[in-house]
C-alpha cells in the first residue's frame, strides 16, 4: 500500500498547488474589489450635500448590487472587475476627495465635472499610474496645482479649468508627454507660461485663459505644426506675437484677445490656411488686415 501511495503522490501535487492558486487568486481579487469598494465609500462619505442620497441607495455595501462594478458612475474591467472609471459629473455634489481615492489603483478615467467639490487635491492620488483623462472642471477645488500631475505617463487629456487654483503652472506638466488636450482656464494663476509646456509633442488643445499670467508668449508653444487651438485670451502677457506662430499649420482657433500685446500683427498669421476662428481685440497692436489669410 505504501508503494502504491508513493506513485499516486505527485499526480496529486500539481491539483493541490492549482487548487491553492485558484483560491489565493480568488481571495485577491475579493482584497482588491474591497480597497475599491472601501475607497468609493469614503468619497460618498465625504459629500456633504447634493444627490448624495441618490448615492446612499445605490453605493452601498448591502445594496442589491453584487459589487462596486454596478453602482452608478462605475466602470470596471471585464478582466479583472476593478474600477478603471469614476463619472459622478454634474450631480450638483458638494464636499471633498478623500485620500482613500487614490486606492483605486486601476482608475483610468476620472470625471467630476460640474459639482461644487473644494479644499486641495489629496496628496494620495499621487498613487494613481494609469489615468488617461481627468476631469475637474467647475468645482471649488483650491490650493496650487499639484506636481504630481506631471507624473501621469499615460495621460492624454486633463482639464483643471473654472476652479480655484492659484500659484503657478508647475513645471512638471512638461512631463506630460502624452497629453493631446490641456485645460487650466479660469483660474488663479501667475507667472509666466512655462517654456517647457512648448515641449509637449502631440498637445493639440492648449487652454489658459481668463488667469493672471505674465510675460511673452513663449516660441516654445510655435515648434510643433499639430496644435489646432491655442487659447491665451484674458491674461496679462505682454510682448509682440511672435512670427513663428505662422508655423503652426494645422492651427484652427487663435485666443489672444484681452491682453497687453503689442506691436504689428505679423503677417506669417496669414499662412495659417485653416485657421477658422482669430480673436486678437483688446490688446494694442497695429497692422492691416490685407496681410492677413483671405478668410479674414
Amino acid at each position: 500500500m505504501k508503494k502504491h501511495y508513493f506513485y499516486l503522490f505527485p499526480l496529486a501535487v500539481p491539483v493541490l498547488l492549482h487548487y491553492l492558486m485558484m483560491t489565493s487568486c480568488t481571495a485577491m481579487k475579493r482584497l482588491s474589489l474591497g480597497t475599491d469598494q472601501s475607497a468609493l465609500l469614503a468619497l460618498k462619505a465625504h459629500i456633504t450635500s447634493g444627490q448624495q442620497e441618490f448615492l446612499s441607495e445605490n453605493w452601498s455595501s448591502t445594496a442589491a448590487a453584487s459589487s462596486v462594478c454596478d453602482w452608478i458612475g462605475v466602470q470596471c474591467s471585464s478582466r479583472h472587475q476593478r474600477v478603471t472609471a469614476l463619472n459622478i459629473s454634474n450631480m450638483g455634489l458638494t464636499g471633498t476627495i478623500p485620500p482613500d481615492l487614490g486606492n483605486l489603483s486601476f482608475l483610468v478615467s476620472l470625471d467630476l465635472r460640474n459639482n461644487y467639490f473644494h479644499g486641495n487635491l489629496p496628496e494620495e492620488l499621487s498613487h494613481l499610474r494609469r489615468p488617461r483623462f481627468v476631469r475637474l472642471t467647475t468645482n471649488n477645488f483650491t490650493g496650487e496645482i499639484p506636481m504630481w500631475f506631471g507624473h501621469f505617463p499615460e495621460l492624454q487629456f486633463l482639464f483643471l479649468d473654472g476652479n480655484g487654483f492659484s500659484g503657478f503652472i508647475p513645471s512638471s506638466i512638461s512631463n506630460l508627454s502624452r497629453v493631446e488636450k490641456l485645460d487650466l482656464s479660469y483660474n488663479f494663476l501667475e507667472g509666466n507660461i512655462p517654456e517647457k509646456i512648448g515641449n509637449l509633442s502631440v498637445l493639440r488643445e492648449l487652454y489658459l485663459s481668463g488667469d493672471d499670467l505674465v510675460g511673452q508668449i513663449p516660441l516654445s508653444l510655435c515648434k510643433f505644426s499639430q496644435r489646432q487651438v491655442l487659447d491665451l485670451s484674458n491674461n496679462r502677457l505682454s510682448g509682440q506675437i511672435p512670427k513663428e506662430i505662422g508655423n503652426l499649420e494645422k492651427l484652427k482657433e487663435l485666443y489672444l484677445i484681452t491682453n497687453n500685446l503689442t506691436g504689428v500683427i505679423p503677417r506669417e498669421i496669414g499662412n495659417l490656411y485653416g485657421l477658422e476662428l482669430l480673436v486678437l481685440g483688446s490688446n494694442n497692436l497695429t497692422g492691416h488686415q490685407r496681410l492677413l489669410a483671405p478668410g479674414f
